[in-house]
């Protein structure tokens, strides 16, 4: 290859990273992977509003501090599980932004146990975060997607929802129901583009799902040290994951280079499960 055509496919490539103009909402943005992800958003051009549960005080410090890097960013307090919650959210991000193009499902919960000891608040709990809260918000985006004819949804499942774990069977279905809720939306966000016209016209609705393996994040810090020696052997790469790690394919999927990825699960966990 001549380096002219090097330099013209470095600058396509950059093209199609690139998100300026686009519009991002990431649940539990504020923190952990959630802050990766909006951090890498940003940084490449994107407006991001992060939605967060509980901590205002921690949002804000999040918020202003993108905002002191040049990012264009916005915080929206609300709980996930709740179906209205939900759609306040999104209208927020609207009102405030105009308009939602990426929508990044990543907010989540644990509450371990095995299953003859989990009660029914800890598994409604797990299960109404984890999975409805996806469905909630997918529900008050999609619509305004299709009119639009473009989106990109981008769900953040686990590997425990590949693999399953002794005493996560709350967090496993959740994380498993969350695959099943990206394939069935990817054929529903088709096939309301095609009924509306506008299947054939842009990059159209992408829906995807990635399943981080064990990432360096706060849930991680109450794990005994040699519980994580152990998953670490179980790696090929005998490390753990880093938030940057999968953000970065957050942003992938987000842009016009993926626009052809759809209804796939992309894992990110150094090998442990393949």
């Amino acid at each position: 290859m001549a380096i002219s055509e090097l330099v013209e496919h470095r600058a396509q490539t950059l093209r199609e990273g690139d998100l300026t103009d686009r519009v991002v909402l990431v649940t539990g943005g504020t923190r952990g992977i959630g802050a990766a992800i909006s951090r890498s958003l940003a940084a490449h051009g994107a407006a991001v509003a992060a939605a967060y549960g509980a901590n205002r005080e921690r949002a804000q410090e999040f918020q202003s501090g993108l905002a002191r890097d040049g990012a264009t960013i916005s915080i929206h307090q609300g709980d996930v599980s709740c179906a209205d919650d939900c759609r306040r959210i999104v209208a927020e991000a609207v009102d405030r932004h105009g308009r939602v193009d990426v929508l990044v499902n990543n907010a989540g919960i644990t509450s371990d146990g095995l299953i003859g000891k989990l009660t029914e608040r800890e598994w409604r709990a797990v299960i109404d975060t984890n999975l409805s809260g996806p469905f909630f918000m997918c529900q008050a985006a999609l619509g305004p997607m299709v009119e639009q004819g473009f989106g990109r949804i981008i769900n953040v499942s686990s590997i425990i929802g590949q693999t399953g774990n002794i005493g996560q069977v709350n967090y496993a279905a959740s994380k498993a129901g969350l695959i099943g809720l990206t394939m069935s939306l990817a054929r529903e966000a088709a096939f309301g583009l095609k009924r509306a016209g506008k299947l054939d016209r842009g990059p159209g609705i992408t829906v995807n799902a990635i399943a981080p393996g064990f990432i360096e994040t706060e849930m991680l810090e109450t794990v005994p040290a040699k519980v994580l020696d152990g998953i670490r052997a179980q790696v090929p790469l005998e490390r753990l994951g880093r938030p940057e790690e999968v953000a970065s394919v957050v942003r992938f999927l987000a842009s016009d280079a993926a626009s052809y990825v759809n209804g796939q699960v992309w894992a990110v966990n150094g090998g442990m499960y393949m």
